[in-house]
């Protein structure tokens, strides 16, 4: 079915290139309000796109959510070195980090799920 408008996406994009585009014809504390104003405006788009609240909410599902686990965790019902739990501390991890630091520089790796450094002249 054809979208006869923008998605949230589209229109969120358009803003921040606005912003990004009056930064530069602005000075001084106007010039910083719109870069600002174009940061959140990638902060909401990443938040839409990734919803980190909802991932967590989901990986941490199994063990009753993030207060059930902090709970079991401290009575030692649950173990910190759980292989199920640690994956999924690391989709929740992921999710948040890709919203609030997109450009962390170990993101990619932990992507692809290596973790490990590059290869060396790669």
């Amino acid at each position: 079915m054809p979208v006869s408008h923008p998605d949230i996406p589209a229109l969120l994009e358009a803003v921040r290139l606005f912003l990004r585009d009056a930064e530069g014809a602005l000075e001084g504390r106007l010039a910083f309000h719109a870069r600002v104003a174009g940061n959140v405006v990638g902060i909401i788009a990443r938040e839409l796109a990734h919803q980190p609240d909802r991932a967590e909410a989901e990986a941490l599902a199994p063990w009753g959510g993030a207060k059930a686990l902090c709970e079991g965790l401290r009575s030692g019902r649950i173990s910190p070195g759980d292989p199920a739990l640690l994956a999924a501390l690391r989709t929740a991890a992921m999710a948040r980090l890709a919203v609030d630091n997109p450009r962390y520089p170990t993101l990619a790796r932990l992507a692809e799920g290596t973790g490990a450094p590059p290869a060396a002249g790669g």
